[in-house]
């Protein structure tokens, strides 16, 4: 039995859940978001104790244990996302990158001979802080922030693949706090002739 799936959802207050069948629906300050569970996953609301409550109806099947726990992180993920949501800060470093939003559209110059734009999906909303890098040790930073965990997790991991940190001198788009491994470019050989 999953323990994370044992645990119930605490139902914040502001926060309404509902329930139809395999159907969840969470709204909240933030926004709504819907869910389509696994049949065989059991999801009831404790409307006397504001908890949500999710059972495995046929615990000896391995999808259904997978999905147990699954489903219960996913309903908890969308009732923080509609009551406090998510953020995700990201950094940009090298010599001339740089960041800013333009017709709902996040353009970013990261060295190629074209800047790179990208829709901002509408459940998401970015804040620039520094619009430019300057050199390989201020970065240019900005901030997503919205109510759909996976939509955001999806926006931000696409923006870095753009242009993925190099390990020789680190320039490139990382997540905040992301460490890098470096790695010793080449010496130039000395030798007396």
């Amino acid at each position: 039995m999953s323990r994370i799936g044992k645990k119930p959802v605490d139902i914040p207050a502001g926060v309404k859940v509902e329930v139809a069948g395999a159907n969840i629906k969470v709204s909240g300050p933030k926004g709504s978001l819907e869910f389509k569970g696994h049949p065989n996953i059991k999801v009831t609301v404790d409307n006397g104790e504001n908890k949500v409550i999710v059972e495995n109806t046929m615990p000896q099947a391995r999808t259904e244990r997978a999905m147990h726990g699954t489903t219960r992180a996913l309903i908890n993920n969308m009732v923080i996302g509609v009551s406090k949501g998510f953020e995700q800060k990201l950094e940009i470093f090298g010599t001339g990158y740089g960041v800013k939003e333009q017709g709902g559209k996040l353009v970013i110059t990261v060295g190629f001979s074209h800047p790179i734009e990208m829709q901002i999906p509408k459940t998401v909303k970015a804040v620039i802080d520094v619009p430019a890098a300057k050199g390989n040790d201020i970065p240019a930073k900005f901030t997503l922030t919205g109510y759909d965990k996976h939509e955001l997790g999806q926006f931000a991991s696409d923006i870095r693949k753009s242009k993925p940190p190099e390990p020789y001198q680190g320039k490139g788009i990382r997540f905040a706090g992301q460490h890098i491994k470096r790695k010793v470019g080449k010496a130039v050989a000395g030798g007396a002739a």
